[in-house]
């Protein structure tokens, strides 16, 4: 079984993959999917897969004997003298066990300046991390590359205090203070953020925006002087900042705080590496989608950052086309 595990893993990293998806049938047949470039990819199945999808609960400490009930654990495996945190994610429907193993530290140490190779784009990246306080969202849909943008940047951070606040952790990085959010055991985000506040911190990263309290409470840290950085699943810059009004989130609390934008998308390169296109709003054209309901004329939508990209021979013109079909 772990021979099988290792294989998989090593596919995963081949393929800078973090998350495998994992959907045991009635039959006892298992689907192992990967999402490749935002596109899922089936792998060959084998012999024992069933076996082997109990061995993952087995490895992860879940109850073998209830797989009706929500469950996640974690473990680590050594792939090629590689230490891999992992995290086995368990949900079972009418037809269908599925399980998510995420590779807690598989993003690598890249650099800002290889996220894209649009310079504007970079700069402003770069640029936005140096603000004393405020508020920064990183929108994209899911396989865009989120989490490996936001991570890069903070870690070229130097000399400020960084912590986390996450459900859950995404990334395993020694160099931040990291918190998980547990609803169950009575630590939520308003407790979260109290515990960060008596630190000090300089920049609070909060996890993926899901709902109004997180929202809230991502707005509420930067309105008390803290940089605060996050994500959020939208398909645009404009529709990540009407999210966060849907969410609850004061308007003028929110144009006060709110210091950019971004929205992306992940592309294969024609020599196999990884880039990503990215749509920006800065703090002038957010006040001016709030304030007159229409961007500005100097602003770049996506589609038009894309086609700029295809046009310098930065990513194929297929697999453009693919991703704004």
């Amino acid at each position: 079984m772990r021979e099988r595990l290792i294989e998989i893993l090593r596919i995963a990293l081949r393929n800078h993959v973090t998350d495998i998806h994992f959907s045991l049938k009635e039959d006892g047949s298992l689907v192992i999917e990967m999402r490749v470039s935002g596109i899922i990819r089936r792998l060959r199945p084998g012999d024992d897969d069933a076996r082997f999808f109990h061995y993952l609960m087995y490895r992860a400490d879940l109850d073998l004997s209830d797989a009706m009930e929500p469950q996640t654990g974690s473990f680590e495996e050594t792939v090629d003298n590689e230490t891999l945190a992992l995290r086995f994610a368990l949900v079972t429907s009418y037809h269908v066990t599925s399980g998510v193993l995420r590779i807690l530290n598989n993003h690598g140490t890249l650099k800002s300046e290889q996220l894209s190779f649009d310079e504007d784009q970079v700069h402003w990246l770069q640029n936005v991390m140096k603000h004393r306080s405020g508020l920064v969202i990183f929108s994209g849909p899911t396989g865009a590359g989120k989490t490996t943008t936001l991570y890069t940047l903070l870690n070229e951070v130097k000399g400020k205090k960084i912590f986390t606040l996450e459900d859950p952790i995404e990334v395993y990085n020694g160099k931040y203070v990291q918190l998980a959010v547990n609803e169950k055991r009575g630590f939520g985000y308003a407790d979260g953020i109290r515990q960060l506040m008596r630190h000090d911190p300089d920049i609070i990263m909060i996890g993926e925006i899901r709902d109004e309290q997180a929202a809230r409470m991502a707005v509420r840290c930067a309105l008390t002087g803290h940089l605060v950085v996050t994500s959020l699943h939208a398909g645009s810059c404009v529709i990540a900042l009407e999210r966060m009004m849907d969410l609850g989130v004061n308007k003028a609390q929110l144009l006060d705080v709110i210091r950019g934008i971004s929205n992306q998308r992940l592309f294969d390169t024609e020599d196999g590496r990884k880039t990503c296109v990215y749509e920006i709003m800065d703090q002038k054209e957010v006040m001016h989608y709030c304030t007159r309901g229409t961007c500005s004329d100097r602003f770049t939508p996506l589609a038009k950052a894309v086609e700029n990209a295809v046009e310098n021979g930065w990513i194929p013109a297929e697999q453009a086309q693919e991703d704004l079909d």
